[in-house]
């Protein structure tokens, strides 16, 4: 005797996705898809859910030649308040402090790190003179994510630039070990436009930053989704036509 096939009932969250991202196509078009989230979300979330855009990449990690890093600043901002701390010397403390630093000095903050394993906040900033003070805490800043570098542009000369570039929504886009890019592009109380116009400006850079040595299909798949939300692919042909007409 056959044994009976047991379906897991739905839970009102998942009909509820269900019917909100019945119309739509696979690969869907951006705006189509930034407003089936929303729809499909909104009703159900319990708090302000990140939006993210997960890019899987043809490139082969192992490869130096074939990494992708570099920065993009969103348009719409993140939606998240982002806490920057700057290691610098004599003006440039002033100038961090002006440009809406929350925390800046040199060595004394460097001392509280170590001594007092201090991370309250959420970006580092230094200036190139203090990378040789900074690198003794690699160890720390490392795994967490805080040590700065050139390519994300938090070390540099211009610590009031980055601060305000940080400030106003600036994403970091490094692939993990598998080549893919997952980034937050806007929180539920952003517009669908908005959601849009992010999603638009991160792709468009990530596009702009293939490596010379990657051959074949450099984007493989897109998907959007939100923190406990849905995932919907995206149509990646159409989605490079509307990234290249914004940039």
């Amino acid at each position: 005797m056959a044994q009976a096939t047991y379906t897991p009932k739905k839970t009102k969250r998942q009909q509820a996705f269900d019917k909100a991202l019945a119309p739509l196509a696979s690969p869907a078009p951006l705006t189509e898809a930034t407003n089936a989230l929303k729809a499909a979300v909104t009703p159900v979330a319990k708090f302000d859910e990140a939006y993210e855009l997960h890019v899987n990449l043809g490139i082969n990690m192992k490869h130096a030649d074939q990494q992708v890093r570099t920065t993009v600043v969103l348009p719409e901002g993140t939606g998240k308040t982002v806490r920057v701390l700057v290691i610098a010397k004599g003006e440039k403390v002033k100038e961090a402090e002006a440009a809406g630093a929350d925390f800046a000095g040199s060595e004394e903050l460097i001392e509280k790190i170590q001594k007092e394993a201090w991370f309250d906040f959420d970006v580092l900033v230094a200036t190139p003179d203090m990378m040789a003070q900074l690198g003794k805490l690699g160890k720390v800043l490392g795994p967490k994510g805080l040590m700065p570098n050139p390519k994300a542009g938090t070390v540099t000369a211009d610590v009031a630039g980055a601060v305000k570039n940080v400030k106003a929504g600036q994403v970091e886009i490094r692939p993990d070990k598998n080549g893919s890019v997952h980034v937050a592009v806007g929180r539920l109380k952003f517009t669908p436009e908005q959601v849009s116009n992010n999603v638009l400006a991160l792709f468009d850079a990530i596009v702009r930053a293939k490596p010379a040595a990657v051959k074949g299909t450099y984007v493989k798949s897109v998907y959007l989704t939100t923190t406990m939300g849905p995932s919907i692919q995206l149509d990646v042909p159409r989605l490079t036509v509307e990234a290249r007409g914004v940039a």
